[in-house]
C-alpha cells in the first residue's frame, strides 16, 4: 500500500530532514518551508519514525484540496478515505491551522472538519455515535493560500524525545537541532568531538547516537504502534533493522565540559539513559582550560547567548575568550558555534567559513562554522 508522508521540520533544518529521507530510499521527496512531503509504502511509517533525527514528527497525508468556503471544506473532508484508517472507536481530535487563506477561523475549520469526517464514519460504520475510546488518531487541517492538506500524527510524542532526556537544565537544546548541528559538519566517528559548554550532555550524546549509527527512536515508542492498519510485524521488521545496523562496538573520542556540576551530573545520567556512559566522557571544565592532544577534531556547541542585557558583558567576554583558546589551544580543530549574538564574530576575532539561520525554539541564531585543515587521509576502518 502507497502512502504520502510529511516529516515537519524547524525552518532551517529541511534539507537535512530531505536528505535523511532520501537516505532511507525513499523518492519523489518534495521541500517546502518547514516540511517534507515523500511516498512511501506502511513500513516507511515504521523506519521514519525511527531513523529520522532531525524532522519534528511523520504525518500521514489524507488529501489536499482548494477551499474557500466553509461548505467546500466540509465536502472535500468527508470524501477523504478516513474509514481506510480510522476504526469506528477511534479517538480523532482535530487541531487546525490557517495561514494567508480566506478560511482564517481555526476553531470554525476545526469543528467543520470534525463533523465532515463524523458524517463519513456515520455512513461507512452505520452508527449516529462513536465512542472515541480507542486509538489515538491526532488529525490537522492545515489551510495555506486557500489549499487545505488533512493529515493523520504518525509520530505521538515529538521526535525529539528519544526517551533518555527526562530532566531539565535551564533551557535544553531540542535533540533534533542538535542532531542537526552535528550534521551540518563533516565530522565521523573516528574523530574527536568536544562540547565545552555541554549543558545536560545533548550534543555528545546525539553525536555518540550518530557515531554509532542508533536510531533516535530505537528506544522509545510512536503512537501509530496502536494502530490495526500497521501489521505488528512490520514493527519488529523495522525495529531489527535498527539494531541490525547499529554500531554498538565502535569506539569513539566524545567528551562535554561545562562550568557546572549540576548540568554535568545530569549529562551523565542522560547518557546512562541512552547507554552510552561508556562512549562520552563529562566532566566540569571550564573553557578557559580547553585544550587536547588530539589533532583534527571537532566543537560543536552552544553556548550562552547574553539574551539579558545583565548577562551580555560576561558572554561577550567569554566569546572573546574562546577565540583565543580554541585558535592557539586546538588550531588544527573545526569549530561549529550556535548564538544569538549579532557581534559573534567580531568578538571571536575571526569570520566564519560559512553561517546558516537557524532556529533554536522562537529564538533567530546563526550557525557560525569555522573549517579546520584538512587532516590526512586515514585508512578506513571495516567497522
Amino acid at each position: 500500500m502507497k502512502v504520502e508522508l510529511i516529516a515537519t521540520a524547524t525552518f532551517g533544518l529541511e534539507a537535512l530532514v530531505a536528505k535523511e529521507v532520501k537516505e532511507l530510499g525513499y523518492r519523489d521527496v518534495k521541500v517546502e518551508d518547514g516540511k517534507i512531503t515523500f511516498t512511501s509504502d506502511l513500513l516507511g511509517i515504521c523506519r521514519a519514525n525511527l531513523w529520522l533525527r532531525t524532522a519534528d514528527r511523520v504525518k500521514l497525508k489524507l488529501g489536499e484540496f482548494k477551499a474557500t468556503t466553509f461548505e467546500e471544506l466540509f465536502q472535500g473532508v468527508k470524501a477523504l478515505p478516513w474509514s481506510d484508517w480510522l476504526p469506528k472507536n477511534a479517538c480523532f481530535p482535530v487541531e487546525g491551522k490557517s495561514v494567508k487563506s480566506k478560511l482564517f477561523s481555526i476553531s470554525d475549520c476545526q469543528a467543520i472538519t470534525k463533523k465532515a469526517i463524523v458524517e463519513h464514519m456515520k455512513e461507512k460504520y452505520k452508527l449516529q455515535w462513536f465512542a472515541e475510546d480507542g486509538p489515538m488518531y491526532k488529525i490537522e487541517v492545515a489551510l495555506l493560500k486557500d489549499r487545505a492538506t488533512l493529515t493523520i500524527d504518525t509520530t505521538g510524542a515529538g521526535l525529539h524525545k528519544r526517551g533518555y532526556r527526562d530532566l531539565a537544565y535551564q533551557a535544553p537544546l531540542k535533540e533534533t537541532l542538535a542532531a542537526g548541528m552535528i550534521m551540518l559538519t563533516n565530522w565521523n566517528w573516528q574523530r574527536p568531538l568536544v562540547d565545552p559548554f555541554c549543558g545536560s550532555g545533548t550534543i555528545p550524546i546525539e553525536a555518540a547516537m550518530i557515531g554509532k549509527n542508533i536510531a533516535p527512536g530505537m528506544n522509545r515508542e510512536f503512537v501509530s504502534e496502536t494502530w490495526g492498519n500497521i501489521d505488528k510485524g512490520l514493527w519488529r521488521e523495522a525495529r531489527k533493522e535498527t539494531h541490525d545496523l547499529a554500531q554498538f562496538n565502535r569506539k569513539l573520542s566524545i567528551a562535554g565540559f561545562d562550568i557546572s556540576n549540576k548540568a554535568i551530573k545530569l549529562a551523565r545520567h542522560h547518557g546512562e539513559n541512552a547507554f552510552l556512559e561508556e562512549d562520552i566522557h563529562f566532566q566540569v571544565r571550564p573553557v578557559q582550560e580547553l585544550s587536547s592532544a588530539k589533532k583534527f577534531g571537532y566543537i560543536v556547541t552552544n553556548p550562552p547567548y547574553g539574551e539579558r542585557l545583565s548577562e551580555r558583558k560576561e558572554v561577550e567576554k567569554l566569546y572573546k575568550e574562546m577565540g583565543k583558546i580554541f585558535t592557539e589551544n586546538l588550531p588544527t580543530w573545526s569549530y561549529y558555534i550556535l548564538t544569538s549574538h549579532k557581534g559573534f564574530e567580531s568578538l571571536f576575532g575571526k569570520e566564519a567559513t560559512k553561517r546558516r539561520k537557524l532556529y533554536n525554539g522562537n529564538i533567530e541564531t546563526q550557525y557560525y562554522q569555522y573549517y579546520g585543515p584538512k587532516p590526512p587521509k586515514m585508512e578506513k576502518s571495516p567497522l
